[in-house]
C-alpha cells in the first residue's frame, strides 16, 4: 500500500466505527477514539477492569497518526507506514470488527424512487504453502437477483459512495438467492480459480521434499531400527515442504448498489 491508500483507509476505518476526527490534512490525522476502539488499539486493560468495576465516567483516548511528511501541529504522533505494528493492530482489529457487513450505495436524488439490487461480496485470501508461501487476494461479488458474478468486486466498490443508512427515495430489492447457496457458488467459482492455477510450485516442492529425504534415508540406512530422531526428522520434512491450499475468509457483506 502507497502512503496515500493507508491515508484514505484509515479515514474510513475511523469514519466506519463512528470515531471523531479531530484534526487532519493529507498527512496526518487525529481522532477521538470511541471507548470500543480504545479498548481495541490502547493497550489499557487494567483501567478499563477498573472503570467496569467502579462504574467511573469512560474517557477514550486520542489518537494521531502521520501518514506523509508533515508532522500534527504539536509535533506528536505516530508515522504508520505498511509495516508498522499499529497499521497491523488496525488490519486485526477489521476482523473483529468488520467481519460482516451491510452497506447501501448512496445514489443522487432522481425524483423517483430507485431500486438498489443486493450483492454478496466475499474477500478471500488464498495462501500457497510450502518450504515457500504465496498469497493471492481475489474479492468476488455474486448479485443475488440473476446470479451474477463479478471479479475484482472490491475494487467496484471503493469508487462507490456507500453508507450505513438506506438513501432517501431508494428502496431495495428481495434477493432471489439464499446467502447459504450464494457462497457455495462463490465457493465453487474460488476453486475453479485455483484449479486452472499453476501449481508448477507444488512440484518443486516434492522434488527438495524427496531429496532430503533421501538424504535423510541415507544417514540411517545401516540401522535396521530407526531411533526416535529420524522420525522426528522425517515429520519435520513432511511438515516443512507437503504442499498446501489454504483458504481463508479475510471478510464479506451484503452491498445494495444501482
Amino acid at each position: 500500500m502507497q502512503q496515500h491508500e493507508i491515508h484514505r483507509f484509515l479515514e474510513r476505518y475511523f469514519d466506519a466505527n463512528e470515531c471523531r476526527i479531530l484534526e487532519k490534512n493529507f498527512s496526518y490525522m487525529k481522532v477521538q477514539l470511541t471507548t470500543e476502539l480504545d479498548k481495541l488499539l490502547m493497550n489499557r486493560p487494567f483501567y478499563w477492569h477498573y472503570l467496569e468495576k467502579t462504574g467511573g465516567t469512560p474517557n477514550p483516548m486520542t489518537l494521531t497518526l502521520v501518514t506523509g511528511q508533515q508532522q500534527a501541529p504539536d509535533g506528536k504522533g505516530e508515522f504508520i507506514h505498511f509495516g508498522s505494528p499499529r497499521l497491523h493492530q488496525i488490519f486485526a482489529s477489521t476482523k473483529k470488527l468488520a467481519s460482516f457487513i451491510r452497506l447501501y450505495e448512496s445514489v443522487p436524488q432522481q425524483g423517483s424512487q430507485v431500486p438498489l439490487q443486493p450483492w454478496l461480496c466475499l474477500n478471500v485470501k488464498v495462501t500457497y504453502q510450502s518450504d515457500q508461501k504465496k498469497d493471492q487476494l481475489l474479492s468476488y461479488g455474486i448479485q443475488l437477483i440473476n446470479g451474477t458474478i463479478e471479479d475484482q468486486f472490491h475494487s467496484r466498490l471503493q469508487k462507490l459512495l456507500l453508507t450505513k443508512r438506506i438513501p432517501d427515495f431508494c428502496y431495495t430489492l428481495s434477493p432471489f438467492i439464499k446467502l447459504e447457496s450464494a457462497i457455495k457458488r462463490l465457493e465453487s467459482k474460488i476453486q475453479e480459480v485455483i484449479d486452472h492455477d499453476d501449481h508448477t510450485w507444488a512440484e518443486d516442492a516434492m522434488k527438495r521434499w524427496k531429496e532430503d529425504q533421501d538424504l535423510l534415508e541415507s544417514f540411517y540406512e545401516d540401522l535396521l531400527t530407526k531411533p526416535e530422531s529420524y522420525h522426528v526428522e522425517k515429520e519435520a520434512l513432511r511438515t516443512q515442504y507437503e504442499p498446501k491450499i489454504l483458504v481463508e475468509i479475510i471478510n464479506g457483506g451484503l452491498f445494495y448498489l444501482s
